[in-house]
């Protein structure tokens, strides 16, 4: 036991000189140029040496070795800068035309505009007259037409642009940044590239037959390819703490060279011959899921520890997770700044370190299968949730359980999808897949039942302070659940502050799932949610519901509908795809009947209603004098007026009328011109409401406005914009006319309604 104890102690030494590393490659990439931190370092481990010679303690041993790997990843930067020197040379910062040739390294990315961003390695770059040669580490884009034609390109493809160069960030380690114009040549990979990539895409093939959701998360489960996802599933994945599940990690390696170990095993080779073809077996893995950083980390570990066991050394899981690191970090020290990277780190470490004790916790009050169950998800939430609360401030409450449901199905559409992936024979390959969609499709069901429960998502302070604040939090849990003998005070005290949280945390999901919608009067027939600079207004018939526009993100969108205690919409009218109307679009996908839009003018606007139909919304073009129904109410389409480019002059007008409804006419962002047209064009009567134009711009039709003398005037627009909305021109127009004005900036959510007598009233959440 003893000999175990100091082993243990033994193996948080690698931590050290992992951090070390960690903290001299951040330093490194900041900082120019980083052979002068590369010399200090060595000088350092010099001094440090000299000092382990005359004392001989331990701790200076570890302080040389973590210096010496500092000063190597120092060292692996400053190898670099002659290659940036020499691209700077060309004059790129300036957006210079580069025409180049490039060897394609990482998976292309989708953009919001339709076009690509992939990793690429640049062999050549001209420019003008002067052309660098060498391997420079590149980021490449190119448009929606040039996405297009890359569509047979791969890891390991050779292409030839042409572009303008972006500014780099000196602190990344691409060292060119190229806006593709043009795509010469671009060849499909070749080689062993090509086997591997027409693996993956036979086994997306294999896929296509069956039933979504499940069939799009097969790929992603075994190899990492989400291509084929639905982009609802995707949202539900991310939403409920899920989206580890499509990337490949170490559950994904580990069972490949256990699988490989055990072949060889079973064929009576020997040790040697056991590691050497594990390892090869694992490098074909990486080049078939491609090298993505949890990739490669997970692939650095699983090699150290088949070394290990070559050599005869006992394992100790972080000091394996360590030395990975540590020796990533040496070979690519831009990994330092690669969230996917340190995510992974951590969510193995907490498996490592935290697990266990939780696992002893929870045992004391369950079945211990139970306990360690339940703790494998909650130590990886509970390191990761400060990291990922940077980039999304809110806090998966139903996480845990989600992973705790989906996780028992993971391997087995893991194992079958990999197996479907290199299965030799079509028919063998079809049955497997066959198979893998069993566990996928529960994994789908339980991240879309999870994404949709109101509770799901906590909003959290954003930034560093609320990830710190996260992190105190996460240690208060762990100690509460762990329970340490030795501190009891400490125990005590984390206990408190988790019940704090706990009874916290429950108001405020009540409120926002329960008493949500009785904090807006339960009459509403039209509102307007408060979505910062943007439109969102919706209205009601009976039990159907409809929402003209998103504004500009998902999440005010959500909140609002969770507010209103709306859970699915029979109808979405898009008036047009400019941002602050289309924009919370991913918090309605899969939640949406009917989707009526206005004309789309760029490639990003159809994809955006392909995300829509493949949600299960059914598509509808608006056209001018279109009619429909919604529960008692009838809707006319008033635009868009014929002739207008697609864009705000385009937008669909809305005209809602229906027994005991306030009439409401919405005009999307029509500007005096088209509202002149739709004046020639319908007869325009009184309503009570409308919804006033581009948030209240000075491009308004006044004769419009007298027409509709509407008495209360719907403005979304957001506190403290610059465009100036509402203008005072708009405003003198509302009170010409006797309308109200109310306005999301300063009244917040906006509700109105015709009560039993037939009046009309206004509600405003800041009365």
């Amino acid at each position: 036991m003893s000999e175990r104890r100091a082993l243990r102690r033994r193996a948080w030494r690698p931590v050290a000189v992992a951090a070390a590393t960690w903290v001299g490659a951040a330093v490194a990439t900041a900082m120019s140029p980083a052979w002068i931190l590369a010399a200090g370092l060595v000088a350092a481990v010099g001094g440090a040496v000299v000092c382990f010679a005359r004392f001989r303690h331990p701790i200076v041993a570890v302080l040389a070795v973590a210096l010496a790997c500092a000063a190597a990843s120092a060292g692996t930067v400053a190898t670099l800068e002659p290659t940036r020197e020499a691209v700077a040379q060309l004059a790129v910062d300036g957006g210079r035309h580069l025409r180049v040739t490039v060897t394609v390294t990482g998976h292309l990315s989708g953009s919001a505009d339709g076009g690509a961003w992939f990793d690429a390695t640049v062999t050549e770059v001209t420019a003008g007259e002067t052309t660098v040669r060498g391997a420079i580490p590149a980021r490449i884009g190119v448009d929606a037409e040039g996405h297009e034609s890359l569509s047979a390109v791969g890891q390991g493809s050779e292409l030839t642009l042409s572009g303008r160069a972006i500014p780099a960030d000196p602190a990344e380690r691409a060292v060119l940044v190229l806006r593709a114009t043009d795509v010469g040549r671009a060849p499909p990979p070749q080689g062993v590239w090509a086997a591997f990539e027409t693996l993956r895409d036979g086994l997306v093939a294999s896929t296509r037959g069956l039933p979504q959701p499940g069939a799009g998360l097969i790929p992603g489960l075994a190899v990492g390819d989400t291509s084929s996802l639905e982009p609802a599933t995707e949202e539900a994945m991310n939403i409920s703490s899920l989206s580890h599940l499509n990337a490949v990690s170490g559950a994904n390696c580990a069972l490949v060279v256990g699988a490989a170990f055990a072949v060889l095993a079973a064929c009576g080779a020997r040790r040697w011959l056991r590691v050497t073809g594990a390892l090869l077996v694992l490098a074909g893995f990486v080049v078939l899921v491609t090298p993505e950083p949890s990739v490669v980390r997970a692939a650095a570990m699983s090699a150290i520890g088949i070394l290990a066991l070559g050599f005869g050394r006992p394992i100790v899981g972080i000091a394996v997770l360590a030395a990975a690191v540590t020796v990533l970090l040496v070979m690519d020290p831009w990994l330092c700044r690669s969230l996917g990277f340190a995510l992974s780190a951590a969510a193995t470490a907490a498996l490592l370190v935290l697990a266990r004790p939780l696992a002893d916790g929870l045992a004391r009050g369950m079945p211990r299968p139970l306990a360690l169950a339940l703790a494998v998800p909650t130590s990886a939430q509970l390191v990761c949730g400060p990291l990922i609360v940077l980039i999304d401030p809110h806090v998966p409450l139903l996480g845990i359980a989600a992973n705790l449901l989906a996780d028992p199905a993971a391997a087995p559409a893991t194992i079958a999808g990999a197996l479907a992936c290199i299965a030799p024979f079509p028919w063998l390959r079809d049955g497997l897949t066959a198979l893998a969609w069993i566990p996928a499709a529960w994994i789908a069901g339980v991240a879309h039942t999870t994404a949709s429960a109101a509770a799901q998502n906590l909003p959290w302070p954003d930034g560093l302070p609320g990830a710190a604040l996260l992190a105190a939090v996460g240690a208060a849990i762990a100690v509460a659940i762990a329970r340490p003998s030795r501190v009891p005070r400490l125990t005590a005290l984390a206990t408190l502050i988790v019940a704090i949280l706990i009874g916290a945390a429950s108001g405020t999901s009540t409120i926002r799932t329960i008493a949500g919608p009785l904090t807006v009067p339960a009459e509403w027939q039209v509102a307007m949610c408060d979505v910062g600079q943007g439109d969102a207004t919706l209205w009601r018939s009976g039990t159907a519901t409809a929402l003209v526009d998103t504004g500009p993100e998902p999440e005010p969108l959500a909140e609002c509908l969770r507010t209103f205690g709306v859970d699915r919409l029979d109808l979405v009218v898009l008036t047009h795809f400019d941002k602050d109307h289309v924009g919370g679009s991913p918090a309605l996908v899969g939640r949406a009947d009917v989707v009526v839009h206005g004309p789309s003018g760029e490639p990003a606007d159809q994809r955006l209603l392909d995300r829509y139909a493949a949600g299960g919304a059914r598509l509808v073009a608006a056209t001018l004098g279109m009619t429909g129904q919604l529960g008692e109410t009838r809707w006319q389409a008033l635009g868009p007026v014929p002739g207008m480019e697609p864009g705000n002059d385009a937008s669909v007008a809305i005209d809602v009328t229906g027994p005991g409804f306030p009439r409401t006419v919405m005009l999307g962002d029509l500007g005096a011109e088209p509202q002149a047209a739709v004046l020639r064009r319908v007869d325009i009567t009184r309503a009570d409401i409308v919804k006033v134009s581009h948030h209240g711009s000075a491009d308004q039709d006044p004769e419009l406005y007298r027409r509709l003398h509407a008495d209360v005037g719907l403005i979304g627009v957001g506190a403290g914009n610059t465009y100036g909305h509402p203008t005072a021109r708009l405003l003198d127009l509302l009170r010409e006319t006797g309308t109200v004005a109310a306005r999301t900036d300063t009244d917040g959510i906006l509700a109105v309604w015709r009560d039993e007598n037939g009046r009309l009233t206004l509600w405003r959440q800041r009365q």
